[in-house]
C-alpha cells in the first residue's frame, strides 16, 4: 500500500523524473517524464529502458551506470533527435534512490527540456564568433587573466596561450593606442570608470587590425577586484569604414572639382535637399533657397518649366525616370544648360518615396555644339566647292563622298564613284607604296603621308595626283575613316616631261661636244706621239736596215688606226639626240686589240708585260668610240705612272655578273692614295702624281664615257702595290 501510494506521488509530482533499478527497468516515473519523451504507455514499470525510449539508451544508460557504480555524474544538456523527428536540448540530473522511505529503486534521474535557453545560448555564441567578440576577465586578488577562444583567435597566439596584463597591454601598437588603453585601465582600476575605445593591436604573428575594447570593474570597499570585458574584431569594418569615407572624399572632390550637383527630393514630404554644387549650378545663395520643389520650379526657364513639371510628374508615376536637360535662369538674368538625371526609389508596394539624382552645366557644351554645327555646314561647302579634289574613304578602301573636282579629274560620277574603292581605279605599279603608308596610318606610326601617284581616268588614261592622306578618329581613339585631297598634276608633270627631254637632248649635246674635244686633245696626241716616234726612227736612220720593213709596216697601222679613231670621231661629233641609237655589240677582245696596236711602240718602249685573259668571244654593249677610248686612256696610264723601279706590268680579265659584265684592268704601277684622293679621283684637271705629262683630264673623259653608256667605273688601289679598275658594260 506504501508502494502505491508513493508511486501515485510520483506520477503526480510537477518535474520530469524517473527512477530505475539496477537492471535499467523502470520503477517509477511523473506524468511529465511521459510528456516530455513523448511516451504513449501510461504504465512503464517494470520494462527495459531500451525498450521504452531506444533514442535515450545511447545518452541515459551510461549515466544510469555511472550512477549504480557509485559515482554520481555531473548535470548536463544533451541533444536528443527522437523518433518523430524533433530534435531537443534534455538537462539531465542523476542522484541516488536507495535507502529513501520509498523504495523507488536505485537511481533517480530528472529530465528538463533546455531547448529554447540553448538556442539561445548557441545563437549568442554563433553571433559572437560571427562579430568575433571574445570575451576576457582579470582576477587582481590572484593577478591571473583569462581570455576566450575567440580572444586568442583575435590576437593569433595558440589555444593554450597564457596570457598576464602586461602582454595584455603590450599587444596594443606602440605609441597612441598604448598609451590610451593603458590610462584607460588605470582609470577603471582607481575609480572603476568602465571604457569603451577603438584601438589598433600588433597580434602575434605581425599583422596590424582594429579592435574595439571593452572592460568594467568589479570595487569591493573602494578597491577593485576584477576586471572583465569584451574584445572584438573591427578590422573589417574600419577599413570598409575608412574606404567608404575615401570613397566619400573622392566623391566629394570629383563633383566639385566636376561640377556636379546631388540632390534628393522626399515625396512624401515635399523637400528638396541640395548640395554644395547645387547652389553654384543654380547661382543663389544656400540662404535664399526654402528647400522645396518650388523653389526649384523658380529657377527653371519659364519656357521649360511645364515640360520639367510633366517629366518629374511621369518619373513618380513610373512612366519613365527623370533624364533631361532644361534652362535655369540666374538672379542676375544668366540663363544655363542643365543635364538631369536621377532614380525614383520606391517601397516593397511601389509607392514613390524619394527621387536622388545628379545636375551639371552643359552650356558649354551646348554652345560647343552649336559652334560645330556651324563649322560642320561651312566644311560642308568647302568640301563641296573646293577646287582641290576631297574624298572621304573608309577604313576598307571605298569612297564614302567625293566632291566635283575628283569626279572632273578622274571622269568618273559621283554614283560611279562611291561604287568603287581607290584600289580598283590605282595604276598596279602605285598600288603597292600607297597601301604600305595607309597600313603604317593605320597602325599608328604616322598621322598622314603624301605621295605623288597615278589613277585610271575613266576613259583608260593615266591622271597623275599629289595624294594627302590623313586619318580622321573617332572619340574613343579609334580609325573612323580617310580624307584624301587630290590634286592633279598631269598638265604639269606633261610640261615637265617635256622640259626634260629638251634638257636631256642639250645635255647630250653639250656631252657630246666635251667628249669630242677631250678625245680630240687626248685621244690624237696619243697617235701624234706614236707617229712621231715612228717617224723619228725611220728619218734618223735607227731603225736597221733589216727592220726597215717592220717599221714601215707599223708606221701603216699607226697611219690606218688614226684613220678610224678620226672615223670614229666623225661619229661623236654628230649632234646626239640618245646615245643609245649609237650603242653596238662590240667584240671586247677585238677592242682591246685595236687600243694595243696604236700604242706598240709604246709598250716595246717600255718593255711592258702584258696579258690579255678576256675570251676572243666576249662581247659588250658599247659605243665604238668611247670603248677604245676608255682603253686607250687605262693602257697609257698604266704606263705613264708604272714604277719605274720594276718592269711595267698590265693584265686584263673579265667577270660576267646579272646584268654586267665585269672588265678588271690591273697594273703594277705607283698605286694612288686613295685615302687622299679617292673622292676626287674622277674629277677633271685632278692629277695625283708630278707627271710632266698629267692633265687630270683621262680619268674623267672614261667616267662620264663609261655612265653615258649605262655602265659604271670603280677603282682598288694601293700606293707602291698598284692599281685595279673595274669597269661595268652593258652585256648583249
Amino acid at each position: 500500500m506504501r508502494t502505491l501510494a508513493a508511486k501515485s506521488l510520483i506520477e503526480d509530482i510537477p518535474i520530469s523524473i524517473a527512477f530505475f533499478d539496477s537492471s535499467f527497468c523502470f520503477t517509477a516515473s511523473s506524468t511529465k517524464w511521459l510528456s516530455i519523451f513523448n511516451i504513449i504507455d501510461d504504465d512503464i514499470c517494470g520494462k527495459a529502458l531500451d525498450t521504452v525510449m531506444p533514442e535515450m539508451v545511447n545518452v541515459l544508460k551510461p549515466l544510469l551506470i555511472e550512477g549504480i557504480s557509485g559515482q554520481i555524474p555531473e548535470p548536463n544538456d544533451y541533444k536528443i533527435t527522437f523518433s518523430d523527428g524533433r530534435t531537443e536540448w534534455i538537462n539531465l540530473k542523476v542522484y541516488k534512490a536507495e535507502n529513501t522511505a520509498f523504495e523507488f529503486g536505485k537511481i533517480g534521474v530528472v529530465a528538463e527540456v533546455v531547448t529554447e535557453s540553448k538556442g539561445r545560448q548557441e545563437l549568442l555564441i554563433k553571433a559572437k564568433k560571427v562579430a568575433r567578440i571574445g570575451g576576457w576577465e582579470l582576477d587582481l586578488l590572484t593577478n591571473k587573466i583569462y581570455w576566450t577562444d575567440t580572444t586568442k583567435q583575435i590576437h593569433e597566439v595558440p589555444a593554450d596561450y597564457v596570457p598576464d596584463l602586461e602582454k595584455g597591454i603590450n599587444f596594443y601598437k606602440a605609441g597612441e593606442d598604448r598609451d590610451k588603453i593603458t590610462q584607460l585601465v588605470s582609470e577603471a582600476m582607481c575609480n572603476g570608470t568602465p571604457w569603451d575605445t577603438e584601438l589598433k593591436i600588433i597580434t602575434a604573428k605581425g599583422n596590424e587590425i582594429w579592435v574595439r575594447a571593452k572592460g568594467e570593474a568589479q570595487m569591493v570597499n573602494g578597491k577593485c577586484v576584477r576586471l572583465y570585458g569584451t574584445f572584438q574584431d573591427i578590422d573589417s569594418y574600419r577599413r570598409i569604414e575608412a574606404q567608404y569615407n575615401s570613397v566619400n572624399e573622392r566623391l566629394r572632390i570629383a563633383t566639385g572639382a566636376a561640377g556636379i550637383g546631388i540632390w534628393e527630393f522626399d515625396i512624401q514630404k515635399n523637400t528638396l535637399i541640395w548640395d554644395d554644387n547645387m547652389y553654384e549650378l543654380y547661382g543663389i545663395q544656400k540662404e535664399d533657397f526654402s528647400g522645396v520643389l518650388d523653389a526649384w520650379e523658380g529657377s527653371v526657364h519659364p519656357e521649360d518649366k511645364e515640360r520639367c513639371n510633366r517629366e518629374v510628374e511621369m518619373a513618380v508615376n513610373g512612366v519613365k525616370e527623370f533624364n533631361t536637360e532644361f534652362r535655369v535662369v540666374w538672379p542676375n538674368n544668366q540663363v544655363r544648360f542643365i543635364k538631369a538625371e536621377s532614380i525614383v526609389q520606391r517601397n516593397p508596394e511601389g509607392k514613390p518615396l524619394r527621387m536622388v539624382g545628379v545636375n551639371w552645366d552643359i552650356t558649354e557644351l551646348i554652345n560647343t555644339k552649336r559652334q560645330l554645327i556651324e563649322s560642320d555646314q561651312s566644311l560642308e561647302g568647302a568640301f563641296e566647292n573646293s577646287s582641290i579634289g576631297m574624298a572621304l574613304v573608309s577604313l576598307e578602301g571605298k569612297f564614302v563622298k567625293v566632291n566635283q573636282s575628283v569626279c572632273n579629274s578622274l571622269g568618273y560620277t559621283e554614283k560611279e564613284l562611291l561604287n568603287l574603292t581607290f584600289q580598283d581605279i590605282t595604276y598596279p605599279d602605285d598600288l603597292e607604296i600607297d597601301l604600305n603608308l595607309l597600313n603604317q596610318v593605320i597602325a599608328g606610326k604616322r598621322k598622314s603621308y603624301q605621295i605623288e601617284k597615278r589613277y585610271f581616268h575613266k576613259e583608260g588614261n593615266l591622271v597623275t595626283v599629289i595624294l594627302t592622306v590623313t586619318a580622321v578618329k573617332k572619340i574613343n581613339g579609334e580609325l573612323s575613316h580617310f580624307i584624301s585631297q587630290i590634286v592633279d598634276i598631269s598638265a604639269s608633270i606633261d610640261a615637265k616631261e617635256k622640259a626634260k627631254k629638251l634638257l636631256d637632248v642639250t645635255n647630250k649635246q653639250n656631252e657630246s661636244l666635251l667628249n669630242f674635244a677631250h678625245i680630240v686633245s687626248h685621244n690624237l696626241r696619243s697617235h701624234s706621239a706614236n707617229l712621231s716616234m715612228l717617224t723619228d726612227l725611220i728619218l734618223n736612220n735607227k731603225v736597221k736596215r733589216q727592220e726597215q720593213q717592220g717599221a714601215m709596216l707599223m708606221l701603216r697601222e699607226a697611219a690606218n688606226s688614226l684613220g678610224e679613231t678620226i672615223f670614229h670621231l666623225n661619229e661623236v661629233v654628230q649632234v646626239k639626240t640618245d646615245i643609245n641609237e649609237k650603242l653596238q655589240e662590240l667584240n671586247l677582245y677585238t677592242s682591246i686589240g685595236n687600243v694595243e696596236k696604236n700604242i706598240t711602240e709604246l709598250f716595246r718602249e717600255k718593255n711592258v708585260d702584258y696579258t690579255n685573259l678576256v675570251p676572243s668571244n666576249q662581247k659588250v654593249i658599247a659605243v665604238p668610240a668611247y670603248l677604245e677610248s676608255i682603253l686607250l686612256n687605262l693602257f697609257t696610264n698604266s704606263i705613264k705612272y708604272s714604277d719605274p723601279s720594276r718592269r711595267p706590268s698590265i693584265t686584263i680579265s673579265s667577270n660576267e655578273t646579272d646584268e654586267f659584265l665585269e672588265v678588271l684592268f690591273q697594273d703594277n704601277g705607283l698605286g694612288i692614295n686613295l685615302e687622299k684622293y679617292g673622292q676626287k679621283l674622277f674629277g677633271m684637271y685632278k692629277t695625283f702624281h708630278k707627271h710632266q705629262d698629267a692633265k687630270g683630264i683621262g680619268l674623267f673623259i672614261t667616267k662620264n664615257q663609261i655612265e653615258a653608256m649605262g655602265g659604271r667605273i670603280s677603282v682598288e688601289s694601293e700606293v707602291g702595290v698598284g692599281t685595279c679598275f673595274s669597269l661595268f658594260f652593258k652585256k648583249p
